[in-house]
């Protein structure tokens, strides 16, 4: 997906958000606004938002001298997370169709997202998915896809998310490996938050080598590379895997909900629609 206009105030306020959550004082949150617009002024328009995220987060790590700034946040969202462990298991469980109730919660986790400027009430969300009509569903063309795999690949997206992606794993009947990020940026998910999610218990855990939103392949490890060419079939989650990932082919089956106007626009859909993507 390419970058738009609308992008670009968002940028600065995860700039700002990011100080803020890093613990920057007044001056040191200038210095990133200001480096930030310094950086919007000359990024070329055609790259994507993450490879542009990426660079502002950079921004936000060298200048608040914080190496992983949302790690609190991240924490208690994995902690929020497996608090409801217990209800959304017995939810599959119980459940007629197991797999669409894992498939549900599991989207329901990726409204655990910082870049998007929103607030939630996690409960109502889950709720509110479990009965939602899918505004893209390529649900059909996803069993048929896990029936004929002989193991998935699974790009992670954020902490505490990870725990709902917990619940879809252990309900497939196929090996998993479960990707994150190689290091911190935003809330992403990291190895130490797949740990904390009990994620090595369901999926196989690697991580991508890089630490920019979404997966942009080339910056990513030779070995993460070899893993995601020869995958049958890969689940993405989130948004900025979708804007990384979008025409990525059949074997892609991108999960999200649409928190950002500019996304939901670009997908074709309203904001607040859950999404079942195939390539």
């Amino acid at each position: 997906m390419r970058t738009y206009l609308d992008c670009y105030p968002c940028f600065l306020r995860q700039a700002l958000d990011g100080a803020r959550y890093a613990g920057a004082d007044h001056r040191q949150q200038q210095r990133v606004l200001s480096h930030t617009l310094d950086l919007l002024r000359r990024v070329e328009p055609s790259r994507t938002p993450p490879e542009i995220g990426d660079e502002v987060h950079r921004i936000i790590r060298r200048i608040c001298g914080n190496s992983d700034p949302y790690r609190g946040v991240k924490d208690a969202c994995t902690r929020q997370a497996l608090a409801l462990f217990p209800e959304l298991k017995a939810r599959v469980q119980e459940a007629v169709d197991p797999l669409d109730v894992a498939l549900r919660l599991s989207i329901a986790g990726n409204i655990i997202d910082l870049g998007p400027d929103h607030e939630y009430d996690l409960w109502d969300v889950i709720e509110r998915v479990l009965s939602q009509a899918f505004a893209l569903d390529d649900r059909a063309a996803l069993r048929q896809a896990l029936d004929e795999a002989d193991e998935v690949l699974y790009l992670a997206d954020n902490a505490g998310e990870t725990v709902f992606d917990r619940i879809l794993i252990e309900a497939l009947d196929v090996p998993v490996t479960y990707a994150v990020k190689g290091g911190p940026v935003l809330n992403d998910a990291t190895l130490e938050d797949a740990w904390a999610a009990g994620l090595e218990r369901a999926a196989t855990l690697v991580d991508t080598g890089s630490d920019a939103p979404g997966t942009i392949l080339d910056r990513c490890s030779p070995a993460f590379r070899a893993s995601y060419d020869g995958a049958e079939l890969i689940i993405a989650k989130g948004q900025a895997n979708y804007e990384t990932l979008s025409g990525a082919g059949l074997r892609v089956f991108l999960l999200l909900q649409t928190k950002c106007p500019v996304i939901a626009r670009d997908v074709g859909v309203p904001v607040g629609s859950i999404v079942v993507k195939q390539g």
